[in-house]
């Protein structure tokens, strides 16, 4: 804390710096408020919120959170600064308004470009000077900053607290300069402090900001010349952007490190008790929270390890040279006295982040107890978003209030509608509506959707936070698809994105995201992916009127895109022998299927697509399965690439056949069931082929078989067992009794036996 004069400022700008959800810094800020009286407290905040200081102050049950959303065509943001009890940035307006002092936020608006890369603004990582704090954790031998912190800082009492901080603050910044974004910040800091001074009337201004930025703005502040004393303008975002703040509950969780809370400090139960009771209550309070969790968890914890685990906290403590036990102290005891075997992992407070993975299971419950389990609630007055109103009324409309399942027939129209509502609350993210049963896509014949609803206290923060897509539960759902579809390059994400945007009832999809999905689509690397994504598209562009997604011009643009790319895709694939492969030959499949029944209604024109299965079909240089394929696709659109008894023969080769025969199967099984010849062809095919030469091509054979379906089949096999001469159902004679997969092992023995022996002369 220092006091620094300001031309025409009276008595001075006393900073205090801070770090983030520290109870010492906390503890040293509301005395410094008190004891001064301050005109204006200044806190690091964002200067957009000025008008609402009021609305942060009206007695909620800490923590919460200041949430700000941000969206334009280009950028999409969400952010939140959490306060707590004892949250130095809350704790200074607290004791402000207790002294009549005025209060600002004053540090740029969260949709501002300086937070474009933080989540979190009270996020200081210690990164930004990692090498300074690996020093000072090396001189003083502890683990990591939390535990240098607690060293230096909270557990040593307030005696020099404000030299310390000071001196801890002045050697991590050092003179190395800011990046580009911290610079802009604290320039606009400056100008508000300056500002405030010249303001005051000759009454004290006390400034609370991150410790990081205490150095440079006390150098800003006494430095800055010619730039008025006038307020700063508060920025406003660009006219095509939307965006807002609201508070919302935060919870313990959320604000713990070991959750990957970027910042301020862990184990957020533990600093409450801290602030609340001192740091012996603390020390004993984190001792009996751990031992009741693990006893409520049918975990033995005696008497007697528990009195060995305080013993041994306080020697730790001693050792260490705290006047009471600490934070590590409490854990390191409670760890030697109940963790009776060797780690896998490091003791998690050993370091600094997210709890690891394969961590034992008394230290994981350790952990949560450090957490806690405490949730914020917002008082009865705290605007809310539009969202949330509308949401209330759409659940109440449709009663799907209350926790109980719900049985939807989607048929009907009020069952359309209240899942529309539901699957818009889930395409949300909002917690305690589960979908259990229901379409997943529009040719499924499922008409019923099950649906289970459970009240959760995160609700109302997540509909908050999605409250940034929009004022309403239809336009927020479509933003939020619209946003999923931009963000992703993969043909199935933006497959999945417009069906759900069919579940939710969203009639139109915007230009920006079709031209997204027409440049996806043409940059697909793969067909099997594209295949997939034609085949669902088409069934809902042809099928789907329950869904109201009938001849829609959405999925009719990509079922256009996609046909090209197909095309486009399958001339380009060349390669030897290879299995045929299932997920092509179904994207050729889609494609013959979009060129009959959708065709110039959606840009799948028939010309171009036989010209291109024509070049393929005798391509020598094409996987064996594609060059059937081709040759069935042109065959089932009546305009075969050649004689198909010809063409068969010419693909009669051992490793190449069964593929073959696959990709003709997979396009053309209706032409080749009643072609005259065919089967016989087919048959004279198998019989004529050598012992040697059969087995190699009995697995692809049987694969390529298994694109009939049992009726199919069966008529095969009729076809076969009459032209032999055979009694008996063909129905008999596919059911065999022994295994397909033996038979075939038996047959390669046999004949490696057969070839043994003839070659000893013993046959």
């Amino acid at each position: 804390m220092e006091t620094v004069g300001v031309p025409g400022g009276g008595s001075g700008v006393t900073f205090v710096g801070v770090r983030h959800h520290s109870p010492a810094c906390a503890r040293l800020v509301e005395a410094t408020v008190t004891a001064l009286r301050p005109a204006y407290v200044l806190v690091e905040g964002p200067a957009d919120l000025n008008g609402r200081i009021e609305e942060l102050l009206l007695g909620h049950e800490l923590p919460v959170a200041i949430f700000s959303s941000y969206r334009d065509p280009e950028r999409t943001h969400g952010s939140w600064a959490p306060f707590c009890g004892y949250s130095p940035e809350y704790v200074a307006f607290t004791a402000g308004r207790a002294v009549g002092a005025r209060l600002r936020f004053i540090d740029l608006p969260a949709w501002h470009p300086a937070f474009a890369h933080r989540t979190n603004r009270y996020a200081d990582a210690e990164q930004r000077y990692a090498t300074v704090v690996e020093r000072l954790c090396a001189e003083f031998s502890v683990d990591n900053v939390d535990s240098l912190w607690d060293h230096l800082i909270e557990i040593d009492g307030s005696d020099g607290l404000a030299d310390r901080l000071a001196a801890y603050f002045d050697l991590v910044r050092g003179d190395g300069a800011a990046g580009d974004d911290d610079t802009a910040r604290e320039a606009y800091m400056a100008r508000w402090i300056r500002a405030a001074a010249a303001d005051a009337g000759g009454r004290p201004v006390v400034v609370v900001t991150g410790g990081f930025h205490r150095p440079a703005l006390m150098r800003l502040v006494r430095d800055l010349e010619g730039t008025g004393s006038g307020w700063p303008d508060v920025p406003r975002p660009p006219d095509d952007a939307v965006g807002g703040s609201y508070l919302v509950p935060y919870s313990f969780r959320r604000l713990d490190a070991f959750d990957g809370y970027q910042s301020g400090m862990p184990s957020p139960a533990y600093y409450q008790d801290l602030w609340d009771h001192g740091p012996q209550a603390a020390a004993d309070r984190l001792t009996g929270a751990v031992v009741a969790r693990l006893r409520a968890r049918s975990q033995h914890v005696s008497t007697a390890s528990l009195i060995a685990a305080r013993a041994t906290a306080s020697g730790l403590a001693m050792v260490r040279g705290h006047r009471y036990p600490a934070r590590t102290d409490v854990l390191d005891g409670l760890a030697a006295t109940l963790v009776g075997e060797a780690l896998d992992v490091p003791l998690p407070w050993s370091s600094r982040g997210t709890l690891r993975a394969g961590s034992h299971p008394v230290v994981v419950e350790m952990v949560a107890a450090l957490s806690g389990d405490r949730v914020g609630r917002l008082h009865p007055d705290t605007p809310l978003p539009p969202l949330v109103h509308d949401v209330e009324a759409e659940l109440e409309r449709h009663h799907l209030d209350g926790a109980r399942t719900v049985d939807l027939d989607l048929t009907t129209g009020p069952g359309r509608a209240a899942s529309r509502v539901l699957h818009r609350l889930r395409v949300l993210r909002i917690p305690g509506v589960r979908r259990e049963s229901g379409p997943t896509t529009g040719a499924d014949p499922v008409f019923e959707e099950r649906w289970t609803l459970t009240p959760v206290t995160e609700r109302l923060p997540a509909l908050i936070e999605a409250g940034a897509y929009g004022g309403t539960l239809d336009a927020a759902a479509t933003a939020r698809i619209e946003e999923r579809a931009e963000a992703s390059g993969d043909v199935e994400v933006l497959a999945g994105a417009l069906f759900d945007a069919a579940l939710c009832g969203i009639g139109t999809v915007s230009d920006r995201i079709l031209r997204r999905i027409d440049a996806s689509v043409g940059a697909a690397p793969h067909l099997g992916p594209l295949g997939a994504v034609l085949t669902v598209t088409l069934m809902l562009w042809r099928h789907d009127r329950l869904l109201g997604t009938a001849r829609s011009p959405a999925f009719g643009r990509v079922i256009g895109a996609a046909v090209r790319r197909v095309l486009w895709l399958a001339e380009g694939l060349h390669g030897g022998p290879a299995p045929a492969d299932p997920a092509r030959l179904n994207a050729l499949v889609a494609t013959r299927d979009a060129v009959v029944h959708a065709g110039d209604a959606v840009g799948a024109d028939r010309g171009p697509a036989l010209d291109v299965m024509a070049r393929i079909a005798v391509d020598r240089t094409a996987p064996p399965d594609l060059r059937g394929a081709a040759f069935g696709f042109t065959w089932s659109l009546g305009a075969p690439a050649g004689d198909a008894a010809t063409a068969v023969r010419s693909a009669a080769l051992p490793d190449t056949v069964g593929d073959w025969l696959a990709g003709l199967f997979a396009l053309a099984r209706e032409e080749v069931l009643h072609a005259d010849g065919v089967i016989t062809l087919l048959d004279d095919l198998v019989d004529g082929m050598p012992e040697h030469d059969f087995l190699v091509a009995l697995p692809a054979l049987r694969q390529a078989f298994s694109w009939f379906p049992p009726r199919e089949r069966e008529v095969i096999a009729g076809l076969i067992l009459t032209r032999r001469g055979h009694r008996g159902t063909a129905r008999a004679f596919l059911r065999q009794t022994v295994d397909p997969d033996t038979l075939l092992r038996a047959r390669t023995l046999e004949h490696r036996v057969d070839t043994v022996l003839a070659r000893e002369g013993l046959a």
